[in-house]
């Protein structure tokens, strides 16, 4: 298990791309946890979104999400550094 999770629901926009592989190659400490629901049902029609380390990450494109959902991890990875 990563020491950042984050979580993804399967019937979000954000699954039109690989993104377990995308981010789990890229941080190795990283667990992508793609699920049935997270519940946030009026979010996910609308937006690609993650959660990540329990914090909501979302944005109008996928890509946008992508890049937040990048800065987000190297966050709080950062914590765990020096």
């Amino acid at each position: 298990m990563g020491i950042v999770v984050v979580e993804v629901c399967d019937a979000n926009i954000i699954t039109e791309i690989d993104i377990e592989q995308i981010i789990e190659s890229e941080f190795p400490e990283v667990v992508v946890m793609i699920t049935t629901c997270l519940s946030f049902c009026g979010m996910c029609a609308r937006s690609p979104y993650a959660i990540v380390n329990g914090k909501k990450i979302f944005a109008k494109t996928i890509d946008e999400c992508l890049e937040k959902i990048r800065a987000h991890i190297k966050a709080e990875l950062a914590l765990y550094t020096d």
